[in-house]
């Protein structure tokens, strides 16, 4: 402690001196205060993370000499540590001291402090200052933001967008691509964070959404280049290594990404993404248990994101617990609204169960009448006429969902069922359609392997005969694909130690 304290005090050697007595020594008009001494050895306890000894610090001083910063800082740090009341407490006397706060704004909003309250305390400044009317408005956009109003918070940061003052705000266009993920509108979410990241080259914040977007949709070079500027940006923050992560998860490398979504938890507890990746890693090796816990957490920190509790739906059905599935799948549904997404995740576990098939057909049914171009909706439906055997119907559905879209899933998926009724060409151009748009999809490649065998059966005998007749230099090759597949299975268990 002793050796802590010294480090704080050496670190306020620079700081102004305090503007106190006027009749003081000039030996003490070179000293920090006292309180900002114990700021400054808060910030030093919040960087060892010893975040109860950083309250316990900044409680120590009267709230009549606390300064913004220090309100500020006590506000964060209750609100890490779960306690919300003191943390409101602390946000609004920021803003009573400084209206124009906007990071405490921001958090008041988090902890569900109703817009109009928030707004009310900054009505003043922004009759007096000029140029603010947008304030009031941005209050409400984020009001909405932090109740999971998303379609409302989209079309007002889009009327706060258009307006001269905020046009290619960066920081608006990283709330807009994140608030068109949580809708499940991953198209708008991406041009978005392109269009932010091309207005500012060092953007970090969200970067680590806009990767694991790119990964889903195949686009693993890009995800790759993403993940090294931002190491040469900072490898301090988690968005990197969440990046990195993604990249690792969707090679199949599942090991690698544990540990790096490891390192990004390691670096920010708060992060979503990081337990995210953690979680959908440790679900795919096996550890169901242990991803159950960490998208439990990642609901805790953002409960009105939907893919968190996707996550812990699927945990649920890949260990058998159908039960527990349908209460969290009910409760987000009562939660969250009757919404495209909420009806699909309800459906979902409802298509695990044969009693509950019908109610499955109504939920996806209501789901694709609110979006019709709802992908996850459409793939779901797919599912069920399949099950049915109604390609006719499945392949209408179909190519009406990739009338205004294009996606690898619904492209291979309508390949299935143009195979299931022998058009086998048409079939042949819609896998090739999807593996342009992701060269990784292992079912398209099946499924056009498995064509051009059945085309060409004189051809595949011919040449199982001649891979016969090899024989010795085929075993060769395997040889060393063994090697080197233990290679890399040796580096992955490096990984997943650390």
């Amino acid at each position: 402690m002793a050796l802590q304290q010294k480090k704080a005090l050496s670190k306020t050697s620079k700081v102004r001196p305090s503007t106190g007595n006027s009749a003081s020594t000039p030996q003490s008009q070179c000293l920090p205060s006292e309180i900002e001494v114990k700021y400054k050895m808060a910030e030093c306890y919040t960087m060892l993370k010893q975040d109860k000894d950083a309250i316990a610090i900044l409680d120590g001083i009267p709230s009549r000499q606390r300064t913004p910063k220090i309100n500020m800082m006590l506000a964060n740090l209750y609100k890490k540590a779960g306690q919300e009341r003191p943390s409101v407490t602390s946000y609004k006397e920021v803003l009573r001291q400084c209206p124009l706060a906007l990071d405490a704004i921001l958090g008041l909003l988090s902890l569900s402090v109703k817009g109009a309250e928030v707004a009310s305390m900054t009505m003043n400044v922004i009759q007096t200052v000029p140029n603010l009317d947008w304030l009031s408005v941005w209050i409400k956009a984020y009001a909405f933001v932090h109740v999971g109003d998303n379609s409302r918070a989209i079309n007002t940061i889009c009327s706060l967008e258009k307006k001269s003052l905020l046009r290619d705000n960066v920081d608006l266009l990283g709330s807009l691509a994140d608030l068109y993920f949580r809708a499940g509108d991953n198209k708008n979410s991406v041009l978005k964070f392109e269009q932010a990241q091309m207005l500012d080259p060092y953007l970090i914040k969200g970067m680590d959404v806009y990767g694991y977007l790119l990964a889903r949709e195949g686009r693993l070079e890009d995800v790759e280049n993403l993940g090294c500027r931002l190491f040469n940006i900072s490898d301090q923050h988690a968005e990197p290594w969440v990046v990195s992560g993604c990249h690792s998860f969707y090679s199949k490398r599942y090991s690698r990404a544990l540990y790096l979504g490891a390192k990004a938890i390691q670096l920010n507890s708060n992060s979503v993404q990081a337990l995210l990746l953690k979680g959908a890693a440790l679900r795919n090796m096996g550890r169901v248990q242990e991803a159950i816990i960490h998208f439990r957490e990642a609901i805790r920190l953002a409960p009105c994101r939907l893919d968190c509790y996707e996550g812990l739906i699927e945990c649920y059905l890949a260990s058998n617990s159908i039960r527990e599935a349908m209460v969290m799948a009910n409760n987000v549904y009562k939660t969250l609204g009757a919404n495209a997404q909420t009806l699909t995740l309800l459906a979902t576990v409802c298509l695990e169960d044969p009693v509950t098939q019908e109610k499955a057909k109504t939920l996806l049914d209501k789901a694709l009448t609110q979006r019709p171009d709802y992908i996850k909706a459409v793939v779901k439906k797919a599912e069920l006429l399949s099950r049915e055997q109604k390609y006719e119907d499945g392949i209408a559905l179909l190519r009406n969902a990739l009338a205004n879209q294009s996606d690898c899933v619904l492209h291979r998926i309508l390949g299935d069922f143009l195979v299931a009724v022998n058009e086998y060409q048409e079939a042949m151009d819609q896998y090739s359609i999807a593996l342009s748009l992701d060269p990784n999809d292992q079912k398209s490649l099946e499924g056009m392997q498995k064509m051009e065998k059945e085309e060409s059966p004189t051809d595949a005998t011919q040449e199982e005969d001649v891979d016969d007749m090899e024989g010795s230099g085929e075993e060769g090759d395997l040889e060393g694909s063994d090697s080197e597949a233990a290679q890399w299975a040796d580096q992955e268990q490096w990984f997943g130690m650390q």
